[in-house]
């Protein structure tokens, strides 16, 4: 009879299993004096689900079914219907497992699907989750650049430029400028400097007479190595 303690031993016998167990192992409740439940936490859950089943077949007419097997390390996918190591499936704070509801190809799948349902790709998506412009700004944007990077000049840039202090938008640029001025860290002094170094360390050719031309020396730096 559950509630019956054993003789010095503290603990509580479960009415379906019939075993002795200690009283964290049974669920509580504060109806009965001792401030646990009848069953003990695997009994109670399998009778919770019986029940649960019961009413729905009553109230819903349908069948529940019944719950997966699925190893430890493992996890069920819904969408492709496969059990798949936990490796397979990408991390989610919000589950209480860690991870996301579906496996890698199907959360990709799932993701691309609502990036174009809501935003008509991938391409706009990003461009307004990242800088808070869409394809239409973008192209407005390069059209006042004359549809050229606005730093060298090479036609058909694809990079937007923004502040990473504030997030505003600066322009377009191409790959090589957009990540010479992020690698300079936006700082003009910085990219005052890089000229100075430039201009006091590169060698010029300078044209002395009609085809002629004499490498002249800078301020400093080491001259240039002779071809072979």
């Amino acid at each position: 009879m559950a509630g019956v303690r054993d003789d010095g031993s503290g603990q509580l016998r479960c009415r379906d299993c019939g075993q002795w167990k200690a009283p964290e192992e049974f669920c509580s409740n504060s109806k009965r004096p001792n401030g646990r439940g009848s069953y003990c936490k695997p009994c109670f859950n399998i009778r919770s689900k019986a029940s649960y089943a019961k009413r729905v077949k009553l109230q819903h007419a349908r069948e529940v079914k019944p719950a997966r097997e699925v190893p430890d390390g493992h996890r069920f996918c819904a969408d492709c219907g496969s059990v798949k190591p936990l490796a397979e499936f990408p991390r989610n704070r919000a589950d209480s497992s860690g991870y996301a509801t579906y496996c890698k190809p199907c959360h990709n799948t799932r993701t691309r699907e609502t990036k174009q349902r809501l935003y008509g790709g991938t391409r706009e998506y990003h461009l307004r989750s990242r800088y808070g412009i869409g394809q239409a700004e973008f192209d407005e944007l390069l059209a006042e650049q004359g549809g050229v990077c606005g730093v060298c000049g090479d036609p058909d840039p694809e990079h937007v430029d923004h502040d990473h202090r504030t997030g505003w938008v600066r322009g377009i640029l191409c790959f090589n400028c957009n990540g010479g001025l992020g690698q300079f860290r936006d700082s003009p002094t910085r990219l005052a400097r890089a000229i100075t170094y430039l201009r006091g360390t590169t060698w010029q050719r300078v044209l002395i007479h009609p085809g002629v031309y004499q490498m002249c020396s800078p301020t400093r730096g080491r001259p240039p190595s002779p071809r072979s």
